[in-house]
């Protein structure tokens, strides 16, 4: 409940007591950023291809199509993330054999970047030596050093594709529940496209404003207006196209 409550103020400007500094940062950021991902095309993809097929005319249609897009969809963002994921600890681990060669075999200009990359904070050669001279005692630390610094990487978790491979597809799964659901209640594929457009334009402004509360707060109106914007104009199109497509097989019959 703490977590929620925190998604829908701005602790940035949360006043609190003289002489204590009470930090706020996002936390999570991974997992944040798949959740997003998932739900995000869940909820516009087979809301798009829902629409498309409700030009059909027949329920079942729609919810055969988009339970067989449903299932492939989510699958297929999850092995993204799942690649995504494993190609950025192979980046890491081949950039980190790199600097320990680096470092065995070329310290002058080792030592030469770590006092340009602190240059510009103010800090000269003599009171950089200090601490040139520690990371040289400990070859395992200058290379850790060099990988923040030099080349902002942060070691992954080895855990991290199948976590993101989970995360991406369940999400998407789900998000793709509510444009389709509508569709089991109505025989009448037009009125199940109208309680769909309802339920999830509610959902994709509810999500885009939630997304803009974690991410950029003083947004998250107009990240909310936006969501539904996209959702309505990818449904739309594919209703369009469809529809199009549809009245043209029929002349040529």
């Amino acid at each position: 409940m703490s977590a929620l409550l925190r998604i829908f103020r701005s602790p940035q400007y949360e006043t609190i007591p003289d002489g204590i500094h009470n930090e706020h940062h996002f936390e999570s950021p991974e997992i944040i950023r798949d959740i997003v991902l998932g739900l995000s095309d869940g909820l516009t993809v087979p809301f798009a291809l829902a629409a498309g097929l409700s030009s059909f005319g027949d329920s079942r249609v729609v919810v055969m199509g988009g339970v067989a897009e449903l299932i492939a969809g989510a699958i297929s963002m999850g092995l993204g993330g799942y690649l995504a994921a494993k190609s950025d600890y192979d980046h890491f681990e081949s950039e980190r054999l790199r600097e320990f060669w680096e470092v065995e075999n070329c310290m002058e200009a080792e030592v030469q970047e770590i006092i340009d990359i602190l240059a510009p904070y103010g800090l000269d050669t003599n009171s950089l030596t200090p601490l040139i001279e520690k990371l040289k005692s400990n070859p395992e630390k200058f290379v850790d050093f060099m990988m923040k610094f030099e080349l902002n990487l942060e070691k992954p978790d080895p855990s991290r594709a199948w976590k993101s491979a989970f995360t991406i597809g369940i999400s998407y799964f789900l998000g793709g529940c509510v444009p389709l659901l509508p569709y089991l209640f109505f025989e009448s594929a037009m009125m199940g496209l109208y309680v769909s457009c309802i339920v999830t334009l509610i959902c994709l402004i509810i999500f885009g404003y939630i997304k803009a509360r974690l991410t950029a707060p003083e947004k998250a109106f107009k990240a909310a207006i936006q969501t539904a914007l996209i959702g309505a104009i990818a449904a739309s199109a594919a209703f369009g196209v469809v529809r199009l497509l549809k009245t043209d097989d029929s002349d040529d019959l």
